[in-house]
């Protein structure tokens, strides 16, 4: 049976350093040489992604912003995606206004994925996430909020404290994971290794597992094995005919996981893959 081994980037694979390290890289490429269809699903773009898994082997395509994109990371090529109609733009627009809520917007511009923001309401959140992305081909500033939403636009990333965001959410979601307007995908959560929460709105068929099983067909694979560590990989997990949560992972993925691996400070993925592969 061929089998698709699945991972999340930040926090699973990735170290506090948000790299893969070289011991995960060894593993790894000597399994895909092996013949291991492995991939990952990311919230990141596929720049942003490529820079962090620098060194690794991929074979396949990859799965970007939480599963609105799949590329072919050699050559950028768009295998799938998926983005906002007018009418869900307008219903957003609306939600982030009444929030008073200035965004970052993920579109894709004459051809290209851009990310676009309001400098004039930047806030602290914001600018230590775009002071991580520095030299950032997509990075498109604008004074004022004219031609924010231009292009056709994918993806909306939230910034900001829990009270400022929580009302937003809540907008959009009745509880949790269950949503109250099922053409959206909505998720709240704190920021990895920082103090701010981010608040992300994406189209109800951006999410990786609709990816990863778009992805099993194209390879004509039996099998998922998915390995995360946030809230945002529920979706993944329970597509999955296993699943494993690192060690640091959030309490409500490890409830549903298979298992319980080692964390990404220590190489847990690459190791349960090296004495799991045959």
């Amino acid at each position: 049976m061929k089998t698709l081994y699945v991972t999340d980037l930040d926090g699973t694979l990735l170290n506090q350093a948000a790299k893969v390290s070289e011991r995960s890289i060894e593993i790894i490429n000597r399994l895909v040489e092996e013949g291991m269809l492995f991939t990952y699903a990311t919230a990141r773009s596929l720049v942003s992604a490529a820079v962090a898994t620098d060194g690794l082997t991929a074979k396949i395509p990859v799965i970007a912003y939480n599963g609105a994109f799949i590329f072919k990371p050699d050559t950028g090529e768009v295998l799938h995606s998926v983005k906002f109609t007018e009418e869900e733009m307008h219903n957003i627009r609306g939600a982030l206004e009444k929030n008073n809520i200035s965004p970052l917007v993920y579109s894709v511009i004459d051809g290209a994925d851009r990310l676009s923001w309001d400098v004039d309401r930047e806030n602290e959140g914001m600018r230590n996430y775009l002071s991580r992305r520095q030299g950032d081909r997509r990075l498109r500033p604008l004074q004022g909020n004219d031609g924010l939403y231009a292009g056709e636009v994918f993806y909306f990333t939230c910034v900001g404290t829990y009270e400022e965001l929580k009302p937003l959410y809540d907008t959009m979601s009745v509880s949790g994971l269950e949503q109250a307007d099922t053409r959206y995908v909505c998720t709240l959560q704190k920021e990895l290794y920082q103090p701010e929460y981010f608040c992300e709105i994406m189209p109800a068929e951006a999410t990786k597992a609709r990816a990863i099983m778009r992805l099993k067909e194209l390879w004509n694979c039996d099998r998922i094995v998915s390995f995360g560590d946030a809230i945002n990989d529920i979706p993944m997990f329970r597509i999955s005919d296993e699943c494993y949560a690192v060690e640091n992972a959030v309490d409500e993925l490890k409830a549903m996981a298979t298992g319980i691996i080692a964390s990404n400070e220590e190489d847990g993925v690459a190791k349960w893959l090296q004495h799991h592969f045959n």
